[in-house]
């Protein structure tokens, strides 16, 4: 079965003229869960990655499960305040306001090779922050890896405007 077929469709949610992509239908199952953390790990197993980090939240379920599975570590990029250490931040603009992300200072070392991870890329505006968080750390992102991608939002032309290299395991058209 493609991947698509794991991911539930919600319409109307959060708002009129969503849909939205429900990943906890391809979580609670195994095989789909094996197929997102495969697909995305066993892209990566000679490209020399150091470390992967993930973008709260759920890039920590798929960020950890790959790291495992790689045999590397894992590092949160996370909302404001819920890192307890010394952290750099990058604000950036939502649809409806603006937001944060933040790392721990020296979670990533000058140099390293980062495999960045989340379920989910749409307009990219989160991606692109913890892009430049990383980059400001002084290491690589190798790739940004996502679970789905909506293009028709610009997140992933957004990201290879940075120059990064994108995929996503599958793609919905729309929003």
């Amino acid at each position: 079965m493609p991947l698509t077929s794991y991911i539930r469709t919600i319409p109307d949610h959060p708002k009129p003229g969503i849909q939205f992509r429900d990943i906890t239908t391809l979580l609670r199952d195994p095989t789909g869960l094996r197929l997102a953390v495969d697909g995305i790990s066993h892209r990566h197993g000679e490209n020399g990655i150091d470390l992967i980090v993930g973008i709260e939240a759920r890039g920590f379920i798929f960020g950890t499960a790959i790291a495992y599975k790689m045999g590397l570590g894992f590092v949160p990029i996370r909302k404001p305040g819920k890192l307890p250490a010394e952290t750099i931040g990058r604000n950036f603009d939502l649809e409806y306001g603006s937001d944060r992300v933040e790392m721990h200072v020296g979670a990533v070392e000058p140099g390293q090779r980062i495999l960045l991870v989340d379920d989910l890329v749409a307009t990219g505006g989160t991606a692109e922050a913890a892009v430049e968080l990383i980059r400001e750390a002084g290491a690589e992102v190798v790739e940004c890896a996502f679970v789905i991608a909506l293009p028709d939002l610009g997140g992933v032309e957004r990201l290879e405007k940075l120059g990064c290299a994108v995929h996503a395991l599958c793609e919905f058209e729309g929003d």
